[in-house]
């Protein structure tokens, strides 16, 4: 049981903290949207490099962009939360009905996982270089926050939580 209570908290806890990041850029889009501007700019990378033709420069995609951001950060706190809560009413539940409750929880952690490795790290560290720049840089966090929730994908996906112990589990 101590398991499924764990794996439940560490997917409530993803959807806390997805649920924290887009209430923050929404709620203060303009600090935030300077980020993705930036970024989109290539305006702090090093000067001359070699990728700089893939600036752009056209302010409405750099809006649909964050607005982008903004969308799957909360539809993976939403499947996080609906996971969550489905892996704590599953708790007594047989093994076939625990792993069944576990789909929404894969699906926002997948999910989440996607965006900060993808949105961040691939299309923002590497294809815009923000790696280069030391004002907008987000690719230490992006890494951060897509190995946590990979680390609980991981974890979630074991088949450790059955409600027998492991002498029951092996006929003893």
């Amino acid at each position: 049981m101590m398991i499924r209570l764990s794996k439940s908290a560490l997917v409530l806890a993803m959807a806390f903290f997805a649920t924290l990041v887009a209430f923050g850029n929404i709620t203060d889009y303009a600090t935030n949207f300077a980020f993705v501007h930036h970024v989109f700019l290539m305006d702090t990378t090093f000067p001359g490099n070699g990728i700089l033709y893939r600036a752009i420069d056209a302010e409405w995609i750099h809006h649909l962009g964050y607005a982008g951001i903004i969308a799957l950060e909360t539809l993976t706190a939403l499947l996080c939360w609906v996971g969550g809560s489905q892996l704590l009413r599953a708790r007594h539940a047989d093994a076939a009905g625990f792993r069944a409750a576990k789909k929404w929880a894969i699906a926002g952690l997948t999910l989440g996982f996607l965006t900060w490795q993808v949105g961040f790290m691939s299309v923002g560290g590497e294809w815009f270089g923000m790696w280069m720049s030391k004002a907008w840089n987000g690719v230490p966090d992006a890494f951060r926050f897509f190995i946590t929730l990979l680390l609980v994908l991981v974890y979630l996906t074991m088949d450790n939580d059955s409600l027998a112990s492991p002498t029951q589990s092996a006929g003893r």
